[in-house]
Formats: C-alpha cells, sequence, structure tokens
C-alpha cells in the first residue's frame, strides 16, 4: 500500500551533466552561485575566481551563474547588465580563465543561440516560464535549460513546461523552485514542491536568494530579506529532495547593483555549504 513517504524509498532522479557538473542521480550536492548579474568585467571576475578558488578547496560541483541582461526589472531606470555581446564576451572570459561551467538567464528566442555558444545553462526566467516560443528556443540549442519554477505556477503544472522541452528531443533539464506569489509583496517557499516537482524524474535546485525575494519592496524594485536564505536552504536540503542550490552572492550585497537585499554575503557561502552539505549527506 503506498504512503506518504513513499517518495523517499524511489530511486534516485536521472544525472544531468553540464559544464563538468553532476546534477541528481546518486551525485553530491551541487553549488550555483555568482552576482544577479555582470555589473562589470573586473567585478565579474573578482567573485567568479574567489568562487572557484572556493569550491576546489572544498571539493563543491561548481558552476558559475551571471546574467548579461535582466529584462525583467521593476522599473525602466534599474540597472541591467552589458547586454547580450559585451556580457556574453566577459562569460566567455570566466570560462576560459577558470574551466567552469556558466549559466546565464535568456530573456528572448533570438539570443538563445548566442548564449549557447557560451554557457553550458541556459536558464528560463521564472516570469516567462510559460513563452513557448522562448521555451523551444533554449531546447533547440541542445544545451541544459533550467525551468525556474514561475512564481504563480503549482508544482504539477512544471510539467507542461517539461513537455515543451522535450518535444525538441532534449532532456536535459534541470528544475528550480524559487517561491511562490503569497498576496502582495511577498513570496512563501513551499518545501513540498521540491518533492512534486522530482517526481518528474529531473533533478531539481532550490533557488534560495530569489526565495527571500520582496517583489515591490522598494520603491520602484524589489527588496527582500537575505538573512532568511540560509534558513531556507537548509530547509530545502533537509526535505531529502534537492540536488543543487542556487544563491545569488555578491562581494558586498549593500552595493550590488540588483537584488541586493537578497544577495548572500561571499563570506557566508563556505559556511553555508558546509551545513547543507552535512545535511544532504544525513537525509541522503
Amino acid at each position: 500500500m503506498a504512503t506518504a513517504f513513499d517518495y523517499l524509498r524511489r530511486p534516485p532522479v536521472k544525472t544531468v551533466r553540464a559544464g563538468g557538473v553532476a546534477f541528481g542521480g546518486r551525485n553530491p550536492l551541487a553549488l550555483i552561485a555568482g552576482p544577479c548579474v555582470i555589473e562589470s568585467r573586473d567585478m565579474a571576475l573578482e567573485l567568479a575566481g574567489k568562487l572557484v578558488a572556493l569550491a576546489k578547496k572544498r571539493k563543491i560541483p561548481f558552476v558559475f551563474k551571471a546574467s548579461y541582461d535582466k529584462a525583467n526589472r521593476s522599473s525602466v531606470d534599474a540597472f541591467r547588465g552589458p547586454g547580450l555581446a559585451k556580457g556574453l564576451e566577459i562569460l566567455a572570459g570566466i570560462k576560459e580563465k577558470f574551466g567552469i561551467g556558466i549559466l546565464t538567464d535568456v530573456h528572448r528566442p533570438e539570443d538563445a543561440a548566442p548564449a549557447a555558444e557560451v554557457a553550458d545553462i541556459l536558464q528560463l526566467p521564472a516570469f516567462l516560464c510559460r513563452q513557448t516560443d522562448l521555451v523551444l528556443a533554449l531546447a533547440e540549442t541542445g544545451r541544459v535549460v533550467n525551468i525556474k519554477k514561475g512564481q504563480f505556477l503549482s508544482p504539477w503544472d512544471v510539467r507542461h513546461v517539461i513537455a515543451k522541452v522535450e518535444s525538441t528531443g532534449n532532456k536535459r533539464i534541470l528544475l528550480t523552485e524559487r517561491g511562490a506569489s503569497f498576496g502582495y509583496g511577498a513570496l512563501v517557499a513551499d518545501m513540498r514542491s521540491l518533492a512534486w516537482m522530482r517526481e518528474t524524474g529531473y533533478p531539481v535546485v532550490f533557488d534560495a536568494t530569489h526565495s527571500v525575494q520582496v517583489p515591490g519592496g522598494r520603491e520602484g524594485g524589489t527588496g527582500g530579506d537575505g538573512k532568511f536564505a540560509p534558513v531556507l536552504s537548509r530547509a530545502a536540503v533537509a526535505t531529502g529532495c534537492c540536488d543543487g542550490l542556487f544563491w545569488e552572492t555578491h562581494l558586498d550585497p549593500a552595493q550590488a547593483l540588483s537584488d541586493k537585499d537578497n544577495a548572500l554575503p561571499f563570506g557566508a557561502v563556505d559556511r553555508l555549504f558546509a551545513q547543507c552539505r552535512g545535511i544532504f549527506g544525513a537525509v541522503r
């Protein structure tokens, strides 16, 4: 007879590989981390270098993430990044210098092909996860597609987005939880969604720093409360249904040009990941 705990006894999800990192299966807890947006070449290189050094020291399976263009902004005056051409050039330089996998989000179908020349993982933004043309364009590159579950989408309805990707023959998929809309100006992370999404057979990632956002929490921008990102990270891993963590981090979050209220200080990454990896080992 089936019980509520059957998911704990199911075989592990499939392994999806990208940029030298294996997500899912019986593989270690992975980390996707970096700044919300590329603020400058020097800033991106410095942060990437520190993250790579930490990952090598602690043997963390690591993918660097950064956006070349943040199109989903609250205000027309908000900083968006260097744009497609310059942003991809910077990401290509980071990839070449450090030999690491790259994740970046893509907002337009026509950007998918050039982004795929650099990035190992193309991210489908949460707000755009139902945009069929964009989904198909990302999938047709053959790169791993990281589906950010929309704040408005139930976890069981992610299967429709998955079907769109799979329709191209691409089954290299990651699923990322980043909170659900709760009334006005708040998100809530429902830990059950990790188990529901993992039933699809694909690896699941938890985006702790976007889950603590407060949309519209700043005048003309998004606010948040980053002090809860560690709490949610530990809770997500404790479910036993989380294959990777997604953290936006910055050397000085107070000066970040995007998501300053949510980003983890770089100095917190080492200890927090060690805690999460310990929990991961206990529940797996």
